[in-house]
Parts: C-alpha cells; structure tokens; sequence
C-alpha cells in the first residue's frame, strides 16, 4: 500500500484523463440494467479490530466462488458507506479532509449471486449500485493492470477514482495530500472488512491510468485496484 501511495504522489495530478486511442473493446449497456440495486444492510459476524488486523494478508489466488450481495454492501459500505449521525449530519466510515470525500468507489463485477456482470458505481446515500456498463470486464481490467491475471480470477474488483478538485478546490495544493490519504483509509478499512468475511484481496497500484479509465467509464482519476475474492 506504502508503494501505491508513493506512486501516486510521485504523479502529477491530472487535469483529465486522454482517454484516445486505448484499446478497449466497447461493452454495449444493458437497456435492463439501467435502475440501481439496492444492496443489504451492513451486518456481519463480530471480531475484534486486532484479530483483523493481525490476520490482515495480500491474497493474490482466488478459487472460481463467487459472492453475494450482502458481501459486495459491506464491502462498499467500509470502504465509504454512512456511518452514524454526528453534529454536521450522517459521517461516513471513513475520514476525509474538510468531509470533501474525494473518491468514488466503482465496482467491476464478475461473480455475484443476483447480480449481473458489469461495472457499477456506489451510491452511498442509498447504499445502492448505480450501473455504469454492462459486461465481464474483468479481464479487461487485468490487461491494463499489466497482465496481473488474479484481477481476472477475483469475483470482483473494487476502483477507487479520485476527484482531485473535490479537495484541492478548498485547500489548494495541499489538498492533493490528502486525496491520497483517502485512499489509504478507504482500502484499510476494505482489508479489515474481507477479514472478517474470510475472503481475500490485494491492493493494486501497477495499472494503465487511461485504460483503466476507459474500462470503467469514469473521468475521474483511478488510483487503486482492490480484487476481492474467494481464497484459494
């Protein structure tokens, strides 16, 4: 994680992403799957944050089980979900500098128990999936990810892409800082969570900008790649 961070402060921050000549095979929409999908409340078993923590690992072989919605909400829901009320309104599960909350959370489907494949994007008020495109893009993100194939095998991948200007407009160049603070609170917290759902994940920072992009339909700026799955 150390790694990604660096790498993405090392980077300027884009002003847009060029998404011309990349070479991703188009996925047409699916006029079906145009409403959201509400996903379960949050609600697992209890373990402590040190036993998390102590059991957190990289995985990178995931067996061919997919998973359910319940573990796709709770998953999203660490990783920026509504927590509970506070004196400003409803606080979310993980901080941000000055409650900006640069990131959106985009999920890349495969293997999910009453869900088709596609990419979604998570609407956090309504704890809900909004669809972005249709299709197994799986193997498509794995391809910009150079080739790293575990992308593929994983139910699921989870994008976090930052909008740069949600933080950077109140707090000029410093607030590029702590966009990639974001990110390191978001995906901790989605480690601790595939903890305790016994499942696995790896957060990924090796990956074409652009492509990636392209791939989820995004004009934000991707920054980490989370595959979630099954162990092996």
């Amino acid at each position: 994680m150390a790694a990604a961070l660096t790498a993405c402060e090392a980077e300027p921050v884009p002003e847009e992403i060029e998404n011309e000549d990349v070479a991703v095979e188009p996925v047409e929409n699916d006029p079906e799957a145009d409403e959201e999908v509400l996903l379960p409340e949050p609600g697992v078993d209890e373990i402590t944050v040190s036993e998390a923590l102590y059991d957190r690992v990289s995985v990178r072989d995931f067996s061919d089980a997919g998973l359910d919605l319940s573990a796709i909400g709770n998953l999203l829901w660490a990783a920026g979900g509504l927590g509970v009320d506070a004196v400003t309104g409803a606080t979310r599960t993980t901080p941000s500098a000055g409650g900006t909350y640069p990131l959106d959370l985009y999920l890349v489907a495969g293997t999910v128990e009453g869900l088709e494949p596609g990419v979604f994007r998570y609407d956090h008020e309504n704890h809900a999936l909004l669809p972005v495109a249709a299709g197994d893009r799986r193997e498509q993100l794995a391809g910009a990810a150079v080739d790293q194939q575990f992308i593929a095998d994983a139910a699921v991948n989870i994008v976090m892409v930052a909008h740069y200007q949600r933080t950077m407009g109140p707090y000029g160049e410093r607030g590029e800082r702590y966009v990639h603070m974001d990110v390191g609170y978001a995906s901790q917290s989605v480690h601790l969570m595939v903890e305790e759902l016994k499942l696995g994940t790896v957060a990924v920072g090796a990956f074409d900008d652009a492509e990636t992009a392209e791939i989820i339909a995004t004009e934000g700026a991707p920054l980490l790649i989370m595959p979630v799955g099954v162990p092996q």
